[in-house]
């Protein structure tokens, strides 16, 4: 089975790895010819548990390499599974620029019998829409080609574990394809797979899922508001109301960030709107974690001459991986109250913190302490150290500090569902 997998990223190069393991001839396709260079060297070109072993051993036995020619490579493919980046436009709509680009390329590539699988998160209908630029080649989606999607359900870190664990949803744009989707992935991931059909449904089902996400973490932010104003502490309430089995409480925080939560629900959102068809919840619990950040830092009253430091640009512990962090939104709010504001992270250099636009400071010597990423890192800071240095007040963000270790200092705490120490 020749197999071409478009977008050689942290979610499609361990897929293609995979591929490879379980029998594929896998060619990964890219624009970026360094990361097409390290793949081809068998060295993964990002930090993945377990992928840099399988890209090694599929490197060594010729069943996987990678090319930046990806019309060459589809043209000699069986099956051709795409995932590459669709995020959002400044006007928070979904930017095809990319995945239409790789359409149009199938559209001269694509064979006759051969099946392509969408594997990037898409609005509903932007299956059968990238179907429609394929078919300008000549070809017949559901009938000279099968048309298929298949949405990835993984994060970083975890991304072999989700492969083999969750189940593979499928939908075709005929039964025929849906089904020959559903004996590709079983034979070549091995996952378990489900297979609801239409590839509408199978789009849903991932966007349902990134709604479901948020509108969960917005219910426990403002839960998490609810009890601290009530002079509760809110964690071991949620942990609690989490013990009937029926409950499932996310965390509350300072922000959501990551290329999924928050870019997602706005797919649905948008389609609802050109089509009249109400999604309040989904609109209100998008404003509500938008709005996250502003809310928690109005606790700390006036910041205005004050160094502040933001520690983490990351939006999830341990990854590098800034996109649509809530520390873009926090320090853009500390500039605009006044403050003299810095950023940390222990996963970047400072060079890469500026190219990010923001100013790379140093965590001793600030008034104020902001945390957005819960690093490891930042687990067991020397508060007593850091007050005898100006510290006077912690937004504890992730609420990954004891209120009480903070305060002893003299350190006001502020948290997320937390009775502030003052």
């Amino acid at each position: 089975m020749k197999v071409t997998v478009v977008g050689g990223g942290k979610m499609g190069l361990p897929l293609a790895c995979v591929f490879a393991s379980r029998g594929a001839e896998v060619t990964v396709c890219d624009v970026d010819s360094a990361k097409v260079a390290s793949i081809n060297a068998g060295v993964c070109p990002f930090e993945e548990p377990g992928v840099d072993e399988l890209l090694a051993e599929g490197v060594k036995k010729g069943v996987l390499k990678a090319t930046t020619d990806t019309a060459s490579a589809i043209a000699q493919s069986e099956v051709v599974v795409v995932i590459v980046p669709v995020m959002l436009s400044d006007a928070r709509e979904a930017d095809l620029t990319i995945i239409d680009q790789v359409a149009e390329i199938a559209s001269r590539s694509l064979k006759p019998g051969s099946m392509i699988s969408f594997e990037t998160t898409l609005p509903v209908g932007g299956t059968r829409r990238l179907g429609g630029i394929i078919d300008k080649g000549g070809l017949r989606a559901g009938v000279d080609y099968d048309l298929v999607f298949s949405p990835e359900r993984v994060k970083s870190l975890y991304v072999l574990a989700h492969l083999f664990k969750n189940p593979k949803i499928v939908g075709g744009i005929t039964p025929a394809s849906a089904a020959r989707a559903e004996e590709f992935y079983s034979k070549y991931l091995g996952a378990p797979v489900i297979n609801v059909g239409s590839l509408e449904a199978a789009e849903l089902v991932k966007l349902a899922g990134m709604i479901y996400r948020d509108v969960n973490i917005a219910l426990a932010n403002e839960l998490a508001l609810f009890a601290e104003r009530m002079g509760l502490d809110f964690e071991p309430i949620r942990a609690a109301a989490n013990t009937d089995g029926e409950s499932n409480l996310l965390l509350p925080g300072i922000g959501v960030g990551g290329h999924c939560t928050p870019v997602y629900p706005y797919f649905l959102i948008n389609e609802a709107r050109t089509r009249g068809i109400p999604v309040e919840l989904a609109e209100l619990a998008r404003k509500i974690n938008v709005s996250q950040p502003r809310k928690v830092l109005d606790k700390i009253g006036n910041v205005k001459g004050k160094k502040c430091i933001v520690l983490g640009v990351s939006f999830r512990p341990q990854v590098k991986e800034s996109a649509y962090s809530p520390a873009f939104t926090l320090v853009t709010e500390l500039n605009q109250r006044g403050a003299e504001v810095t950023v940390h992270d222990p996963l970047y250099t400072d060079e890469e913190i500026r190219k990010l636009g923001l100013e790379p400071g140093e965590i001793e010597g600030n008034e104020i302490i902001v945390l957005n990423t819960a690093h490891d890192a930042y687990r067991d800071l020397d508060f007593a150290r850091l007050a005898k240095a100006g510290l006077r007040c912690v937004v504890d963000g992730r609420n990954l500090w004891d209120p009480d270790e903070v305060s002893k200092h003299g350190i006001s705490y502020v948290g997320v569902g937390r009775v502030p120490r003052w």
